[in-house]
């Protein structure tokens, strides 16, 4: 995939190998401004690449340096997440300047940018993950209309489970365990539950923890066939 590129100088060595994606939104009324922000010294922040509405693919950082586009955050028992992760920023206006659908150019260029990098690094579907999930506390991108599905359905991301779905009947104390062993921070319990309704049931973020939640979260967590990443 050809990119354009425009080099941020916000970067440094990585600690960890490559073992995450993590998708952000801009959550900036423009690309160019966006563009501007993580090429600015004075904002320290950065990603390897920034997709633009039309499709159009920047790469900001080579992928073997560390950007700074994950901020404080953990998944899975890491928490220096910049170091072991590829940060794609997806230009959108986000929830405070006018949130709205990614259109279908941009994601028929993200699809295979992220399975190039996923195939790169060896990187199980698990580990494609939003900043939501790795930042429950502070991040709401790439946000509940972000359509995860078209990269499930290409084995880039994890489904959210729909069929045979069977409510284990926990507490609340046993989500929030379950969901920590499936990767989240769960030091605040509501944003944790908040996040994971927005990755795996997007058309009811409430908070509340509830049988279709623990019935998703149950089946996310049981063995899948043997070869299946």
């Amino acid at each position: 995939m050809d990119a354009i590129y425009r080099p941020s100088p916000n970067h440094d060595e990585r600690a960890a190998p490559v073992s995450m994606i993590v998708l952000h939104y801009t959550g900036m009324p423009t690309c160019e401004g966006a563009l501007d922000r993580l090429c600015s010294p004075d904002a320290k922040v950065s990603a390897h690449y920034c997709l633009d509405e039309d499709g159009t693919l920047y790469n900001l950082v080579p992928e073997e340096r560390r950007a700074w586009h994950a901020g404080k955050s953990y998944w899975r028992g890491a928490r220096d997440i910049n170091s072991a992760s590829v940060g794609i920023e997806i230009v959108n206006p986000g929830h405070e300047f006018g949130y709205r659908p990614f259109p279908d150019e941009q994601v028929a260029a993200l699809i295979p940018l992220v399975a190039r990098i996923k195939e790169r690094h060896g990187i199980g579907r698990g580990n494609v993950v939003g900043h939501s999930d790795i930042a429950p506390t502070r991040k709401e991108d790439p946000g509940e209309l972000f359509p995860w599905e078209a990269l499930a359905k290409r084995r880039l991301a994890l489904p959210s489970p729909t069929r045979n779905l069977i409510d284990p009947h926990w507490s609340d104390a046993a989500f929030l365990l379950a969901l920590e062993r499936f990767g989240y921070d769960v030091s605040d319990s509501w944003k944790a539950v908040i996040a994971f309704q927005r990755r795996f049931r997007p058309d009811c973020i409430d908070g509340v923890i509830d049988g279709e939640c623990r019935a998703k979260l149950l089946a996310l967590l049981l063995p899948r066939p043997q070869g299946e990443p």
